[in-house]
């Protein structure tokens, strides 16, 4: 969130005011080589992906493997060491305030533990970013935030605070926030990781809508039922690479004798409490070098 903020200091003139350059084949954001050292030990090794309109791609792998570390260097969260990102067919160049400004306004983040001011309102927290980083007025960041609550089913909940909403609900006021901005992708971080068994529910049905409205999203999940169902390609990552990439049809075939099956059986034998902690090496990541 303070990375998002500091675009609002971003001198306005330097903005590109040209229309952004789109590729022949519409890739709205692209990743070339992309290599993380953390702490003197390699995290991202030479990952590459390519998003298109439409395109939902789903990251899964074990504990450790990249994929947070992977998601935040998509949008400079983490700057990556080495390698490109492309955004609508224009090289990000990341010492550049104002190109880094409109990538991250353009990819929009949603993390695992929510990441709210616990002193704002629901509605104040979606309208902070809409006034400092877009000038939007009180009033006008006010409307838009309300109707992006009412899109998330929070619309009556506008006016509580973080400690009066539960898990389920404080991550679907993430999500308006990140929905305010007008993000062209979504990047999604174990949004349901934090939650709740009986909270899942609700988060995955605004995401389930998101893709239905035809919103782009990258996802780090476990919920592989759900990922199943939505993604138009699994990544699956490990020791900082993605080791195999196809669609779930092909990944998750039965008897297809993937890695990405192998893993997804060894999820689906533990218990639920299980599959949410550090057991067995198939944990969810839990911050960087996840």
């Amino acid at each position: 969130m303070i990375a998002a903020f500091a675009c609002a200091d971003a001198p306005r003139s330097a903005v590109p005011s040209a229309p952004p350059v789109v590729s022949e084949n519409d890739v709205l954001l692209r990743a070339k080589g992309i290599a993380k050292i953390l702490g003197g030990r390699t995290i991202l090794d030479d990952v590459s992906l390519t998003m298109r309109p439409g395109d939902i791609k789903v990251l899964i792998g074990p504990s450790g493997a990249g994929k947070s570390t992977f998601l935040q260097c998509l949008n400079y969260l983490l700057p990556p060491d080495r390698g490109e990102i492309w955004l609508e067919g224009r090289l990000v160049h990341g010492s550049n305030t104002a190109e880094l400004c409109g990538l991250r306004q353009a990819v929009g983040m949603i993390f695992q533990d929510f990441n709210l001011f616990d002193h704002l309102s629901a509605v104040d927290n979606v309208a902070l970013a809409l006034r400092k980083v877009r000038r939007y007025g009180k009033d006008q960041a006010r409307e838009r935030s309300l109707k992006e609550l009412e899109r998330v089913g929070l619309a009556s909940r506008a006016g509580l605070y973080p400690a009066q909403l539960s898990g389920g609900q404080k991550q679907r006021v993430a999500i308006a926030r990140a929905l305010a901005m007008d993000p062209k992708i979504l990047l999604l971080d174990e949004p349901t990781s934090a939650l709740d068994p009986e909270l899942v529910g609700e988060v995955l049905a605004v995401i389930r809508d998101l893709a239905a409205n035809g919103m782009p999203m990258i996802m780090a999940t476990h919920q592989m039922d759900f990922a199943r169902s939505l993604a138009t390609e699994v990544l699956f990552m490990e020791g900082g690479r993605i080791i195999e990439q196809d669609s779930p049809a092909v990944l998750l075939a039965p008897g297809a004798r993937t890695r990405t099956g192998d893993f997804c059986g060894k999820l689906a034998n533990l218990r639920p409490a299980d599959a949410e902690g550090e057991m067995d090496g198939v944990a969810p990541d839990r911050g960087v070098g996840g």
